[in-house]
């Protein structure tokens, strides 16, 4: 089984582009499910036919889904915030106000994402394709299974075992509502459901990333940013799909000055996104909207190989290896990017801006994102180990008083947590 996952800035074109891999997957023979996880579907539209909150047939092979929010959102948190209503307001807190603060940050998004692991171990698909929300929501997914944890445990200071032994007494002392079994086991489901949807998502060999992007700065940017957390926290980026391009061979004067951006930029891509393969789809003569629009494409993005396994299998891994990692040793954040092949003598590095660092070896350049907790950090020096440039970042005394994320807090305790005392 396979779930390809497609993220980028709002407004790229990652719904048709979704709607384009489903449908080719679906020709290929693979039983094939679309979802769309944004709160504003647009999956419907792309098809040009309603796409409700239940699956629908699309196409032979193909079925599709808006994923109702709500509804997810009750049927993951509800005994919860049912619990979670009665408590806020037995402390006091206004019910509108309760209801509100009983839903968990990012519960909706969460909720979406958590049905994919339904679907997956249904066993009634063989490719999963994930119409995402947009980036700042998807990535939220990262962090989540340990928040929801910190969330649970502050606001439910209950244990189940010791609540069963306390229960009577507490009960003569105090009118505070006390969760039930069932109110448990709904928390423990939650919490395991978001830990198999995250470990489904971080496989690899199960789970692919792609980014799709517009060639124009603001967005390439965002990409990169996306880029760096999905690696930071182990989510497998095996591909960039670069939308909307316009031909060169266009002749106009009204275009020119956009012709001569986006050659600026796709260069910058091919830079940003190494090794990454990098796709590109034009600009079309015409809006991308329904099934026929969906498989041209559809042949763009993949040919027209019709083999499974082949080159115009979208399941297929596009890249497999790990380009650029973070994890902690000794005292540092250690950037860590694949560069085989080169000598130390040839490297050379600097920053353009706070959140970006440049590689140069000889005429070919790198740029990378840095995460937040790293663009903070002074680098203290780099080396080779094997085939990586590991390039040191140095946590300064007092950098969390500053407001630099510390190793205690999420998400670097993910990081310290499952990556410290790796050797190499």
């Amino acid at each position: 089984m396979r779930i390809l996952l497609y993220t980028g800035k709002g407004g790229v074109g990652k719904t048709s582009v979704s709607a384009a891999c489903a449908l080719r997957c679906a020709e290929l023979g693979y039983r094939t499910v679309v979802l769309s996880t944004d709160s504003a579907h647009s999956l419907g539209d792309s098809f040009d036919t309603r796409i409700g909150s239940e699956l629908v047939e699309l196409a032979p092979n193909l079925w599709g889904q808006e994923i109702d929010l709500l509804h997810q959102m009750d049927k993951y948190w509800g005994r919860v915030q049912e619990y979670l209503n009665v408590l806020f307001s037995w402390r006091g807190m206004d019910s509108l106000v309760a209801e509100e603060t009983s839903v968990l940050p990012g519960m909706e998004e969460l909720a979406s994402l958590m049905h994919i692991t339904h679907l997956a171990g249904s066993g009634d698909f063989d490719t999963i394709i994930i119409d995402a929300a947009p980036t700042g929501s998807t990535l939220q997914l990262l962090s989540f299974p340990d928040i929801a944890r910190w969330y649970i445990e502050k606001i439910m200071p209950f244990e189940r075992r010791t609540l069963q032994i306390a229960r009577p007494i507490v009960s003569r002392m105090s009118d505070i509502p006390l969760p039930d079994d069932d109110l448990f086991e709904s928390v423990e489901d939650l919490v395991n459901v978001l830990e198999r949807t995250s470990l489904l998502l971080s496989d690899s060999s199960v789970s692919s990333m792609r980014l799709v992007i517009n060639p124009e700065k603001m967005v390439i940017k965002e990409a990169q940013r996306a880029y760096a957390y999905l690696n930071l926290y182990g989510y497998a980026v095996d591909s960039v799909v670069c939308n909307r391009v316009f031909p060169q061979g266009l002749q106009d004067a009204y275009f020119s000055g956009w012709l001569e951006a986006q050659k600026r930029h796709l260069a910058f891509v091919e830079e940003a996104f190494q090794p990454l393969p990098i796709s590109q789809i034009p600009f079309f003569d015409e809006e991308v909207l329904g099934q026929k629009m969906l498989e041209r494409m559809a042949s763009t993005l993949f040919g027209d190989d019709l083999v499974r396994g082949g080159e115009g299998d979208p399941t297929r891994l596009y890249y497999q290896g790990e380009p650029q990692k973070i994890f902690v040793r000794n005292g540092h954040y250690i950037l860590s990017i694949a560069l085989p092949q080169v000598a130390k003598e040839e490297v050379n590095l600097h920053r353009s801006v706070v959140d970006e660092l440049i590689v140069r070896i000889g005429n070919w350049k790198r740029n990378i994102a840095l995460p937040i907790g790293l663009a903070r950090l002074q680098i203290d020096g780099a080396k080779y180990e094997g085939d990586r440039l590991n390039i040191l970042f140095r946590k300064e005394e007092g950098d969390s008083e500053n407001g630099l994320e510390s190793l205690e807090s999420s998400p670097w305790a993910q990081l310290k947590a499952r990556l410290q005392g790796e050797v190499f």
